[in-house]
């Protein structure tokens, strides 16, 4: 078994996004071949009703899937296929915009007023930018979660682990979204797959991911590992991206921690990447708008 090395760990940004909703985003919109598929990840964590309850009004897609994962307060959804509906707490939304869709995302608070969940983007390979359009709903209880003897918990949103598998299936990007939560002071060695890409969103507690690099060096002195492998500190909305290798392992700080944990199957294909429209070229890309202007985006 190798333990994953870390490559980079970095803070969600402020952003404002869709009519004016205060987010945090831990990658996107840049160079995200280190996350191949992965495209984007919002963390759309709020008290303040004024700053997200304008939402995300109708918009289009085309040529990637969004993951809405909410774990407080709801976000109603619409579509130009006349699909409309909720999500709540605990509920995941797997949308596989393909060959165009219009809908809108409107996040409401909780009784206190909070929202919590986020939005990650996976790419699609160019054989299916122009698939047909397709949702998948999952309710919190059909959610499977699985707790080891040491009291660490996983909710498996999408993929297998530690012999269960979650209830979004058909995936191109072959995702592996699991929800993570390890006890105080626990340290926790999670399996990953070693041809994927994969990276972990603290959003709860603390803690530190142990790193499999180091100095190259060789030391003078006697040293421990923990010298020549330091670990990485993580806090909350603290992105990890890994380096290959088919294991992570993390620590948990006084309060425990809590995050996401992805891997995906890298597509190693060209991006040409405008707002919510993603393909493989800048014609394509030239196309889509076109077809936006001229009201044929949508297929039948």
């Amino acid at each position: 078994m190798s333990l994953r090395p870390i490559k980079r760990v970095v803070t969600s940004k402020p952003t404002l996004e869709g009519a004016g909703v205060h987010l945090r985003r831990a990658f996107g919109f840049g160079n995200t071949t280190d996350f191949d598929p992965f495209l984007l990840l919002d963390d759309f964590r709020n008290d303040i009703p004024q700053d997200y309850l304008a939402g995300f009004p109708w918009h289009p897609h085309r040529g990637i899937e969004t993951i809405t994962y909410v774990l407080a307060g709801t976000v109603e959804h619409g579509d130009s296929m006349g699909n409309a509906g909720a999500i709540g707490a605990g509920d995941v939304q797997w949308m596989t915009a393909g060959s165009g869709i219009i809908h809108q995302e409107m996040p409401k608070g909780d009784a206190t007023g909070s929202m919590h969940g986020f939005q990650l983007w996976a790419n699609l390979p160019a054989a299916l930018k122009m698939t047909s359009p397709r949702y998948q709903e999952v309710k919190s209880p059909d959610i499977p979660e699985v707790q080891d003897d040491d009291g660490t918990k996983v909710r498996i949103v999408c993929g297998s682990f530690w012999g269960k598998a979650g209830p979004v299936d058909g995936i191109a990007a072959d995702p592996i979204y699991l929800d993570v939560s390890v006890p105080p002071g626990r340290t926790k060695v999670l399996p990953v797959e070693t041809t994927r890409h994969a990276f972990a969103y603290v959003f709860a507690g603390d803690g530190k991911f142990c790193n499999a690099s180091g100095p190259l060096a060789v030391p003078t002195e006697p040293v421990s590992w923990a010298d020549t492998h330091p670990p990485a500190e993580a806090n909350n909305r603290s992105l990890i991206l890994f380096d290959r290798g088919d294991e992570v392992m993390v620590q948990a700080g006084e309060e425990g921690i809590r995050f996401l944990l992805v891997s995906g199957k890298p597509l190693e294909e060209p991006v040409a990447w405008y707002g919510p429209i993603v393909m493989n070229t800048q014609e394509q890309l030239r196309q889509a708008f076109a077809e936006l202007e001229k009201g044929t985006f949508l297929k039948r």
